[in-house]
Order: C-alpha cells, then structure tokens, then sequence
C-alpha cells in the first residue's frame, strides 16, 4: 500500500456548506447507495474536483471512503490533488501488473483513501469493463462505507457508461451557463440507457458575485457548488 500527502485547499464557507448539503443528499438517496460514479457532460467542468472534495467530506463524517480516479483518458487529480508520485495505478492493477493492495493510496486525511489513475492506456473502455475492475469494486463493498468513482464526461467517450454498471448511483456535474439544456438532457438519456440510478446533479461553478442570473437570485442560500436531486461539445477525449 502507497503513502500520500494531499495538497489542501482550503473552502470557503458557502463551498463547505455545500459540499456537506450533497453529502447530506446522497446519505438520504438510501442505505443501499454505497458506490457512486460522478461524470459530467464535458470537460473542466468540475467533476474530478467535486468527486475529491466529496470524498473528503465523508471521510470527515466519520465514514470510510475509497476514491477512485477512473478518468483514464485525461486525469486531472493524477496532477493536482497530491503531492509527490504515485508508483502504481488503476491502470496497473487493470492490466494485471499489480493487486488491488499495491495500487491503494492512504492519505494524511483520515478514513480517506485514494486509487489514482496510472499510466494513460490506449484501451479505456475494455479496461474499465473486465473482470478485474468488477473484481475490486466487490472488494472495496465489504471495506469501505463509500465508493467514490471519477469518470469521463459521458458526453464525450463512453467509460462512465461502463463503470455505471458496477454502481449504485450516477450524480451528474453541470458547469452553470457553459452547456445547453438539450446537451444536457441527451447525457441525461444516456444515463438511463445505462440502467444506473441518477441521484440528481451538481451545479457547479455558479457565479456569486451578483452579476450572473444565479449569484442574483440564489446567492444567499447556496455556494460555488451545491447538490439537488431534480434530475460546445468536446469531441476527442483525451487526445491531444
């Protein structure tokens, strides 16, 4: 098992209270909502940091977390949320180069624990689909209280359709005011195709300095990101 020391950023209130509002929203989506994927409709809109932050928010609950980088394509936390090199990867453990202990990162935030992505591979989605990431997904139920899994936006690749399989829930990240209502709702339909539960979305990166339609009329009651449950597009994914 790896070792890692987490680079802390710290919230501001509003964004804290957030944060433990979808906490809060997923514990009530029922007690069998144990494993989690997080995916959005396009890149930067968020998702990779509001799974981390997600995650430490449970961890600070007193409940055993596992995070899993499964955005194989273009990770994001593999550069910003540690600090140091991780050795080994999903990828590793994947491919069958390493075991799932090999591959576990504990971190300096307690009941906290990470699996970051590995080297970039040039078949994600028969990966995410074979045995072994079944495999450790049924592990990780009896170890941990929550699992937590990064994925590609699915209106870009189809990863999050695959990983969905082995997951109790879906929680879709909108970026306020960059994606359309009908892209929206085709990742949305996308989803349902999967069979997974949609416990509801996040809107994120909502405009609080008053200016934006969101930060007039919703400033004061919620932050930079919040949960609810009411249920530009990128080509190339990953690709250079």
């Amino acid at each position: 098992m790896q070792k890692i020391e987490l680079n802390h950023e710290e919230l501001d209130f509003r964004s804290r209270e957030a944060f433990r509002t979808l906490r809060t929203n997923i514990e009530f989506s029922g007690d069998d909502v144990k494993v989690i994927c997080l995916t959005s409709c396009t890149p930067n809109e968020g998702k990779s940091d509001t799974s981390f932050e997600l995650g430490k928010a449970f961890a600070q609950n007193g409940k055993k977390v596992l995070l899993i980088d499964a955005d194989l394509r273009k990770s994001v936390m593999r550069h910003r949320h540690k600090k140091g090199k991780v050795r080994l990867g999903l990828v590793n453990y994947l491919v069958g180069r390493a075991s799932m202990d090999d591959v576990l990162c504990t971190t300096d935030i307690r009941n906290f624990t990470m699996i970051f992505c590995g080297p970039v591979p040039p078949n994600p989605s028969e990966l995410l689909g074979n045995e072994r990431f079944k495999n450790m997904i049924a592990r990780a139920r009896e170890e941990y209280d929550m699992i937590i899994i990064d994925t590609p936006p699915l209106g870009s690749v189809i990863d999050t359709a695959v990983v969905s399989k082995v997951c109790d829930g879906v929680v879709l990240v909108i970026a306020a005011g960059t994606i359309s209502y009908r892209f929206v709702r085709n990742v949305k339909e996308q989803l349902e195709v999967t069979g997974c539960r949609i416990l509801g979305a996040v809107l994120n990166k909502v405009d609080m300095t008053g200016k934006g339609y969101y930060g007039k009329y919703y400033g004061r009651y919620y932050g930079r990101y919040y949960g609810k449950y009411y249920g530009k597009y990128y080509g190339n994914y990953g690709e250079e």
